[in-house]
């Protein structure tokens, strides 16, 4: 009797496309996205349940903020090297787990071990997801796929905040544990979604470290630039505008208004910006976009808040500042395609704890100066973006080398 053949592996046929990929990563960016949002409304409940003073809270917020972006560079480093499934879906479940227990934190330093921890979730999931998504070695589509996903986190964004404050007004503040189940529950799905490498392809080892060195130190190191300019305009413009109104005489139902007018445009943006990304030259995509932002911002600050005018500036400058993403993380995949996660970790997560970095310096000029002329000042740094984008190495024939370095 003839031995029966081995059971044969999932063809590549039937394996899911690369934008079905990408949407089951958008659900889980949302539920990820989401737990990082229930901090800044729960804030003022904390500060009292605990006793805190301004100063503390904000340092909650950086504690979660850096947690969330600074270890990125070293998860993509490893999602490249021991496979992305297992961490992509530890991120939902890690947020959801530790982010849903603050409300039963006894103590200022509990609360902050909370956060880093929770923190780390969104730091597992974001490099290898986007590099999931993208798959630039599919070809066209990555600007689109990388655009669905980013969709995904800003929507959690939004509903976090809303999520947060229902279940705590259901169950009070200790009872927010309630919403790690469905994080939980989100991270096994996606685990269970993702394809399993192809059984018998040899995988391509990860750049090495010197190699990442000196990608940061040609176009990369550009690339990383323009991120952490976008992302130092984006929190200096979060963190001054609502004083900005506050001091205008504006309410703080103005001031929030505003920022969910910024903040809801950025989704477009980055349904925007894939489209353009798939279709004109990325360096250029990224020199107009920052032009344009520099602009925007300054007369979303300059005029007076309220005013139809003001609101048209902050849906530009909103639009404009998240476009900057597609095009940088699909140009970091190319530049290191066999280290996609690393390369979206530092465009990403290393470059916007770096540009969260520079606000407290905006915030001690806003209290020599006041928040609207420090804030003013801000936001030219864009066009400084637009001339890293112009730089020659930047240029398609020298990123189509430096790629291919990177290969071999």
């Amino acid at each position: 009797m003839p031995a029966s053949a081995p059971a044969p592996s999932r063809s590549p046929a039937s394996r899911p496309s690369a934008l079905t990929i990408a949407v089951t990563l958008t659900v889980a960016h949302l539920a990820n996205d989401a737990y990082v949002a229930f901090l800044h409304p729960l804030l003022p409940r904390l500060m009292d349940k605990l006793g805190l003073s301004i100063a503390l809270a904000a340092v909650l917020s950086m504690v979660l903020s850096l947690a969330s972006s600074l270890p990125q560079p070293v998860m993509g480093y490893l999602a490249d090297r021991v496979g992305r499934r297992w961490l992509v879906a530890l991120g939902p479940i890690v947020s959801g787990l530790f982010l849903s227990l603050i409300g039963l934190a006894p103590s200022f330093g509990v609360l902050v071990v909370l956060l880093a921890l929770g923190g780390l979730g969104s730091a597992f999931f974001h490099p290898p997801a986007v590099s999931l998504a993208g798959r630039v070695s599919e070809g066209k589509g990555s600007g689109l796929r990388v655009s669905i996903f980013s969709f995904g986190g800003h929507l959690g964004f939004a509903l976090g905040p809303v999520t947060a404050v229902a279940i705590v007004g259901s169950f009070t503040l200790e009872g927010l544990w309630v919403a790690m189940f469905p994080g939980i529950l989100i991270g096994l799905a996606t685990l269970a979604l993702l394809p399993r490498p192809v059984r018998g392809r040899v995988p391509v080892p990860p750049p090495s470290p010197r190699q990442v060195l000196r990608a940061l130190a040609g176009p990369l190191g550009l690339v990383f630039g323009i991120s952490a300019l976008g992302a130092f305009v984006q929190r200096t413009f979060l963190t001054l505008y609502p004083i900005v109104v506050d001091q205008a005489g504006g309410s703080e139902a103005l001031g929030a208004a505003s920022l969910s007018v910024y903040l809801g445009l950025q989704a477009g943006g980055t349904i925007f910006a894939g489209l353009l990304t798939d279709r004109i030259d990325r360096t250029r995509l990224l020199a107009g976009i920052c032009i344009l932002a520099a602009p925007a911002h300054f007369l979303a600050v300059y005029l007076p808040p309220g005013s139809a005018l003001a609101f048209a500036a902050l849906g530009c400058a909103g639009l404009l500042n998240m476009a900057l993403l597609p095009p940088t993380v699909v140009i970091a995949q190319e530049i290191l395609p066999t280290g996609a996660s690393i390369g979206s970790g530092i465009v990403m997560g290393l470059a916007w704890g770096a540009g969260t970095l520079g606000v407290g310096v905006v915030g001690v000029v806003g209290d020599l100066v006041g928040p609207q002329p420090a804030a003013l000042a801000a936001m030219p740094v864009f066009l400084f973006g637009a001339a890293l984008a112009l730089h020659p190495a930047l240029r398609p024939h020298a990123l189509s080398g430096t790629s291919g370095a990177a290969r071999h």
